[in-house]
């Protein structure tokens, strides 16, 4: 599915070249869709044009086809998988901010200025990963990657609308970013857990499924979310999934963890809680298990 994204890239690439715009014409809601997910789904396709073109709309639509008629998953699971995965294809950056700014001057007589604070390696990230990692690499041995910027949305002067319209028109290169490049990773892997957890331990797949919005905005709070995330499934999911923890409410496990994450760099309460899980684990499986043990 990757490859549909990568070639969906190609073509943005060359079509600044040449001229050609992508293909306009929208997929297809997926066949076996149940009515109640067709509104939400249609929903996303619309937001996933608007966000980056119709080719990541159908990786989107790829995407949410390998859950429809999946044993476990009723009409709701589906429906929850295509609203939060929607909102993780259109995960929030400097092109985004500018785009949906620029949606502002439709029916406003006025400007607005909004100012956002970016880390540096966030601003380089949006850029082709061809050029950026270089810049990040250059910036991490200056030791000015974490530093903060401001950067100003405008739309209340000519020269303010400009520099979003050319901000916004970074688009066609996002798909060769830094970001979207750790994006389509992180998207994969949740719709790997998903249904990992469909086949190892189904009640626990609502859970899962839930911890997508962990994982939101960008700066610290994105980072925080994506480290909270990293720590619970890598703690918690993926070693139950591979039968090395013994967790026989995964679901209840990941809902106790998430109550211990706060904003936190070190994530010590959150770190704390999954031991204290994983130790429970381990002690019940042991004791579940003494009667049976032979010398």
């Amino acid at each position: 599915m990757a490859d549909r994204g990568f070639l969906s890239s190609l073509r943005y690439l060359f079509a600044d070249f040449i001229g050609e715009d992508d293909d306009d014409t929208a997929p297809f809601l997926p066949e076996g869709l149940p009515e109640p997910v067709m509104a939400v789904a249609s929903e996303a396709i619309h937001l996933l044009i608007d966000y980056q073109g119709p080719g990541y709309a159908t990786l989107y639509v790829d995407r949410l086809r390998r859950f429809i008629g999946k044993r476990g998953v009723d009409d709701a699971m589906l429906g929850e998988i295509a609203r939060l995965m929607a909102v993780r294809m259109s995960y929030e950056d400097p092109i985004r901010i500018a785009q949906l700014k620029l949606t502002e001057l439709q029916g406003r007589s006025a400007g607005s200025v909004d100012v956002r604070k970016f880390r540096l390696e966030e601003l380089i990230g949006a850029l082709p990963a061809v050029i950026a990692e270089y810049l990040i690499d250059a910036l991490e041995w200056l030791g000015w990657a974490q530093k903060r910027v401001s950067i100003r949305f405008s739309t209340a002067s000519r020269y303010g609308i400009r520099r979003l319209k050319i901000e916004a028109g970074l688009r066609r290169w996002r798909l060769f970013s830094v970001r979207y490049a750790k994006e389509r990773v992180w998207v994969e892997r949740w719709l790997h857990m998903i249904d990992r957890s469909l086949t190892k331990q189904p009640q626990a797949a609502p859970a899962i499924i839930q911890t997508a919005t962990m994982i939101e905005g960008y700066g610290d709070v994105y980072r925080q979310g994506m480290a909270d995330w990293n720590a619970i499934i890598d703690g918690l999911a993926k070693p139950t999934f591979d039968g090395v923890l013994a967790l026989s409410d995964l679901g209840g496990a990941v809902t106790e963890a998430r109550a211990a994450a706060v904003p936190d760099p070190r994530q010590s309460a959150l770190k704390r809680k999954i031991a204290e899980i994983r130790a429970r684990a381990t002690a019940s499986a042991y004791v579940g298990g003494a009667p049976g043990r032979t010398s």
